[in-house]
């Protein structure tokens, strides 16, 4: 009976793991909370969510970028320097013209240059069929250059009338005894973002695109996709998710800073390999990226909340990304194996 009942209960668990072990890190982030909670009383406060939520705003919208270039087979290191380059221009354009083009309006020129910046990328991956990680390491160099020696080095304090306003703006505030605790309204575009990049992988032929491009690319194109057309828009499309956040960074920071965002990759990146993404393509979800952004968010505030230096905090996430890529490299040796055992059986 029990032998009987075996693909049941491997069907369930396999429906309560996901497909890229999101039940996994969803246990892990309830473990460690409930262990937090236990150290140390305030940390299990809404203070402490809302500010793991206002912090994870930024990052999350930065790992979706990076979430597609990873499922496409590639790895992105520039979305930093297109983030701040979009933001800092944008504001420093509103500055020299002494106007304030509205919210929206700066979020269009921002995500134009994050656009055009992309396509750069894109354009000289697709083009030359270049290493993506010697790319974007050599043009986030070239971003930062052009950004600090033609647009800008000086730190801004004074932003458009319209960011000043953004930045202040919340959408619930709740009274404690001790403290106010606020959400912060750029929570509901990033939500809005999070269901659009997900339908896009899912609903649509050019996220299944993405997805066959990571698989692999020549059987990809041997199936009728348009290769090179899928990496340039999804770069394109990663530039605009990174002015976006460059422009999100400003606002919450209330100020532009050319050096900003400077040495964030590394939780990012770390953040997505986490939540399940394949760092040899063809496998990723929007939800494991949350999961693995609130993971690093929570992990960081809890090592503040204990009095853990901050370089050990940088310890803390790069030896979570080795083990998460240690993790899928065993995976996929043990998967390869396994079609190789079943060739043989077959043969």
């Amino acid at each position: 009976m029990s032998d009987l009942l075996a693909p049941i209960r491997d069907i369930r668990l396999s429906t309560l793991r996901g497909a890229n072990n999101e039940g996994v890190l969803a246990l892990v982030l309830l473990v460690l909370i409930i262990a937090m909670a236990l150290i140390s009383p305030s940390f299990f406060t809404v203070g402490t969510l809302f500010s793991i939520l206002r912090g994870a705003i930024v990052p999350t919208v930065f790992a979706l970028g990076v979430l597609i270039v990873i499922i496409s087979g590639g790895i992105d290191v520039s979305f930093a320097a297109i983030a701040i380059f979009a933001g800092y221009s944008t504001v420093r354009l509103a500055e020299a013209g002494g106007f304030d083009p509205g919210l929206i309006g700066i979020f269009v020129i921002a995500c134009g240059m994050g656009a055009l910046l992309g396509l750069v990328n894109g354009a000289v991956i697709a083009r030359f069929r270049l290493s993506t990680l010697i790319v974007t390491l050599g043009t986030q160099g070239i971003f930062r250059g052009i950004l600090v020696a033609y647009i800008g080095s000086r730190y801004i304090a004074d932003l458009p009338a319209s960011m000043s306003a953004a930045s202040t703006a919340n959408i619930i505030s709740i009274r404690t005894e001790n403290t106010d605790a606020f959400l912060h309204v750029l929570v509901v575009p990033v939500v809005a973002l999070c269901v659009l990049v997900a339908w896009l992988l899912r609903g649509t032929i050019f996220g299944r695109g993405i997805y066959a491009v990571g698989g692999d690319a020549e059987a990809a194109r041997r199936a009728g996709f348009a290769v090179t057309r899928i990496q340039i828009t999804l770069y394109v499309l990663a530039g605009v998710l990174a002015a976006f956040a460059g422009v999100l960074h400003v606002i919450l920071g209330r100020n532009a800073n050319p050096q900003a965002l400077v040495g964030t990759e590394l939780d990012i990146i770390a953040a997505v390999v986490l939540g399940g993404a394949s760092i040899f393509g063809g496998r990723g979800s929007v939800l494991g990226t949350v999961l693995g952004v609130l993971l690093v968010q929570l992990i960081n505030n809890s090592l503040i909340l204990v009095g853990v230096p901050t370089a050990w905090q940088r310890t803390a996430v790069g030896v979570l990304l080795i083990v998460g890529v240690g993790i899928q490299a065993l995976s996929a040796k043990r998967q390869s194996k396994r079609v190789f055992v079943n060739e043989e059986a077959g043969a």
